[in-house]
C-alpha cells in the first residue's frame, strides 16, 4: 500500500508551454529547513527545470521560501538541488531530451511518507499557434458543458 500523498506545489505553467510526453518520480535533496519551508507549502515551480550534468540530474530555478524560525542554517532560495534517480534512468532522460530536443521539467512537488518528491515530465515545447488552439479548445469544451446544462436544466 502506498503512503498518502500531500501535494504542496504544481506547475500550472508547464502545461500550457509544453506537451507532456512521459512523466517520472524522482527524490529531492534537501537540508533541514528547506524540507520544513516545504511542508508548509512554500514552494514555487514556476520557470524551473532540470539540468543534466556529470551523470547527475539537478532541479534549477526551483522557489523555496526561507524557513521563518531558522537562523543561519537558511540556505539561498533558488540555488540549485540535486535529484535523486538511478542511472539508468538519468541516461534514459539525458537520451530523450537530446535526441528529440526535448526539455525536462518538474510538474509538481509532494511529500510522500517522509519524504519530498518531484514529478519530472519529459516534454516538448509549444508553438504560439498551439497555445491558442489548446486555449480555443478549452473555451469550446466548457461552452459545451453550459449549454448540457443549460439542456438539463430547461428539462426540469
Amino acid at each position: 500500500m502506498k503512503a498518502a500523498e500531500k501535494v504542496i506545489a504544481t506547475n500550472c505553467k508547464a502545461y500550457h508551454d509544453y506537451f507532456i510526453e512521459e512523466t517520472l518520480e524522482a527524490g529531492l535533496v534537501l537540508t533541514g529547513t528547506e524540507i520544513k519551508s516545504v511542508r508548509g507549502g512554500r514552494v514555487n515551480l514556476r520557470d524551473s527545470y532540470v539540468r543534466i550534468e556529470r551523470g547527475e540530474a539537478w532541479l534549477l530555478n526551483v522557489h523555496i521560501a526561507p524557513y521563518e524560525q531558522g537562523s543561519r542554517y537558511n540556505v539561498n532560495p533558488t540555488r540549485d538541488r540535486k535529484l535523486l534517480l538511478h542511472r539508468v534512468e538519468i541516461l534514459r532522460l539525458q537520451g530523450k531530451a537530446q535526441a528529440k530536443g526535448m526539455t525536462i521539467v518538474p510538474l509538481r512537488v509532494y511529500i510522500r511518507g517522509n519524504r519530498a518528491k518531484v514529478e519530472l515530465a519529459l516534454a516538448k515545447g509549444k508553438r504560439q499557434y498551439d497555445k491558442r488552439e489548446a486555449i480555443a479548445q478549452r473555451d469550446a469544451e466548457r461552452e459545451m458543458e453550459r449549454e448540457a446544462q443549460r439542456a438539463m436544466e430547461s428539462e426540469r
